[in-house]
């Protein structure tokens, strides 16, 4: 359990720490000079049973409260600390604000230096700050008088914390990848560099690969502590402290503000959509483009708010607003910030984040707001019930995971529970079963509206088909419904185009003469059929009506041209196909060239180079100087591929 202190300079919290835990939190020369915390500070209690709490002690001054937002963003519960002789100040009343809009619920009002004032004081300064608190998160904390020079009611507190250890609610380890928020960065002689801070999620250890972010530095767990003491492994709610290695580490580049996290979560933004709520002590309303200094983690960063031209955010109410960052940070989604004002005098307001990563151009109104609605929900299932009935094309896959930070052990348990069915590879689009099923039937009823109104055509082509239908799929999608409805044998998609199974469109009686004489020669050699010239050459006939008549075959789908006087039949493309795609799984790094294709394949060099020049501009193969590798799956290219097991 991390406990942070809160309140007014003065007023005890680093003296009481010190009394907690017999460490001294203050540990720069000025602070010591000075006699006041001026940077967060840390302490731990060990218990008996080998539990421990640990503490952090913020600066109570107006000039650190940047410095004290750094401290209590990653926190489990709150010592709101009052001195008996001054009572509640204006720093008690900007801390408290701040816990209330970070959603602090836990935590204990302690009324400290009660030795210095009569009991009936104490009393009074008790009922102060209960009133303080009433109608913020904090209203139903104990209160308790103590005084950490004498040790009245030390004992006390120390024990309400063991009780409220047992209670606390234990943040998300399993299922979440690693985010550490970063306080501090500094050199062990010996060891190299090495970051401090509270761990959000996830669990970390020795070994472990991890991120930098935002800067993307990649590094390595070189060791951990936690509490002082060497581990193997952390989880979250644990402040630690991670030795890090890596080629591009600098130290001096690592500042407070960053996040270790696991690769697939690093994901820097400039743009987050965020429920933010105005203090009522403000005087003015937020509006549109009004400058903010953001504190989300540890970090502080600059920009603006961002609200609909005809709306601002009244002080005491809230609203969904978008806030547009000088520079790039960490951030998901549930994150907790505070706003202040440019010149970072006083707080203004704050929230937290309902989507770090809003899609780059404006929707429409209604529909962004419905979909921050349902974006905005307290769990990933919930919010997934809520977003698939309102997704005309699909749930990015990809993005809900980072967004919620989701394992992919996780994610699958998720998508099980809720029946939603995934589409796609590369981009992965999560539908209701349902919505998935109106889409196959729009679809194949387009295609027969097709035949019906152009009989003499083969096939509809999949743009046109898509536009007719009214749907609006990234091709991969598309090609991944549709090949369901091959697989079902309600769909045929041969030659780029799709049609009825086994429909045929209206042939002349010369054509189907011509076709019986000509296929038994391409399927003779279908690796390496001869050309068209050969083919006229062999059965008398007229060069250009043999074109003609393969064209009208290559339309229907049966053929596939290669060059002007080379066919191949469809199945014996998807078959050379397959040799290209065993040619590079069996090839070093996945690359091949034309002799090992060739080989492979039975057939000439120059012959394979053409094929393989088919293959490029189809998008199955990629052109690497002078090798190639795959660039998409045969089924995804040739879809009758994935229904036929050719």
């Amino acid at each position: 359990m991390i406990v942070a202190t809160a309140g007014h300079i003065d007023h005890g919290k680093t003296l009481l720490v010190h009394r907690l835990t017999g460490i001294d939190t203050d540990r720069l020369p000025e602070e010591k000079r000075r006699g006041i915390s001026i940077d967060i500070g840390f302490a731990h209690l060990r218990l008996p049973d080998g539990g421990s709490i640990g503490f952090i002690d913020v600066p109570g001054h107006e000039r650190f409260v940047r410095n004290m937002l750094a401290g209590v963003s990653g926190i489990d519960f709150v010592l709101l600390v009052v001195a008996a002789d001054d009572g509640v100040m204006p720093q008690t009343r900007e801390h408290l604000a701040i816990l209330d809009l970070l959603g602090v619920r836990d935590g204990l009002l302690v009324v400290t230096k009660a030795d210095r004032v009569p009991a009936a004081r104490a009393e009074a300064v008790i009922a102060e700050v209960r009133a303080l608190v009433a109608g913020t998160a904090l209203q139903d904390a104990p209160a308790m008088a103590v005084s950490a020079l004498g040790g009245e009611g030390i004992d006390e507190l120390r024990s309400r914390l063991v009780t409220a250890l047992g209670a606390q609610r234990q943040r998300a380890a399993d299922g979440r990848h690693f985010r550490l928020a970063i306080d501090r960065c500094f050199t062990v002689a010996g060891s190299g560099t090495v970051v401090t801070g509270t761990i959000f999620a996830g669990s970390v250890k020795v070994g472990d690969s991890l991120c930098l972010s935002p800067s993307g530095v990649a590094v390595r767990v070189r060791g951990l502590q936690v509490q002082g003491r060497s581990v193997e492994k952390a989880r979250a709610g644990a402040r630690c402290a991670v030795n890090l290695s890596g080629a591009d580490l600098q130290k001096d580049a690592i500042g407070r503000g960053e996040w270790l996290v696991a690769p697939p979560i690093h994901a820097p933004t400039s743009r987050i959509d965020v429920h933010l709520r105005a203090l009522a002590t403000e005087s003015h309303a937020l509006k549109h483009w009004t400058p903010v200094h953001l504190h989300l983690g540890t970090v502080d960063v600059t920009g603006r708010l961002s609200t609909r031209r005809d709306l601002s955010i009244a002080p005491g109410t809230a609203a969904v607003a978008q806030v547009v960052l000088d520079q790039p940070i960490g951030a998901l989604a549930g994150d907790r910030f505070i706003v202040r004002d440019f010149s970072a005098q006083r707080t203004i307001g704050g929230g937290h984040v309902i989507d770090p990563f809003p899609p780059p151009r404006r929707r429409r109104v209604a529909e962004r707001q419905l979909e921050l609605t349902a974006l905005d929900g307290d769990a990933p299932a919930e919010v997934l019930r809520a977003l698939l009935p309102l997704a005309a094309t699909g749930v990015d896959l990809a993005l809900f995971e980072r967004r919620f930070n989701l394992t992919p052990e996780a994610a699958r348990d998720l998508y099980a529970g809720s029946g939603l069915v995934s589409l796609g590879r590369d981009l992965r689009l999560g539908f209701e079963p349902a919505r998935l099923s109106a889409m196959r039937e729009r679809l194949l009823t387009e295609v027969r509206n097709f035949h019906a109104a152009s009989p003499q055509s083969t096939g509809i082509e999949l743009g046109q088909l898509q536009k007719n239908a009214g749907l609006s799929l990234p091709d991969e999608t598309l090609q991944a419904v549709l090949r369901d409805a091959v697989q079902a044998r309600a769909l045929e998609l041969v030659g780029g185009l799709a049609r009825v199974p086994g429909f045929d469109a209206a042939a002349n009686s010369a054509d189907e003469a011509m076709w019986k004489r000509v296929r038994p020669l391409l399927a003779k050699t279908p690796s390496a059929p001869p050309q068209v010239r050969e083919i006229a050459a062999s059965l008398r006939l007229d060069e250009k009506a043999l074109q003609a008549m393969l064209q009208r075959r290559v339309k229907r789908g049966e053929l596939v041209r290669i060059d002007p006087q080379r066919l191949y039949l469809r199945h014996a493309i998807v078959a050379l196909a397959r040799v290209a795609e065993a040619t590079a799984q069996a090839a070093p790094g996945g690359q091949f060239n034309a002799a090992q294709y060739r080989d492979r394949a039975g057939i000439g060099r120059s012959l394979a180079i053409q094929i393989l020049e088919h293959f490029d501009s189809a998008g199955l193969t990629l052109r690497v100087g002078d090798a190639r590798k795959l660039r998409r799956k045969v089924a995804d290219v040739y879809p009758e591929a994935a229904a036929s097991g050719t």
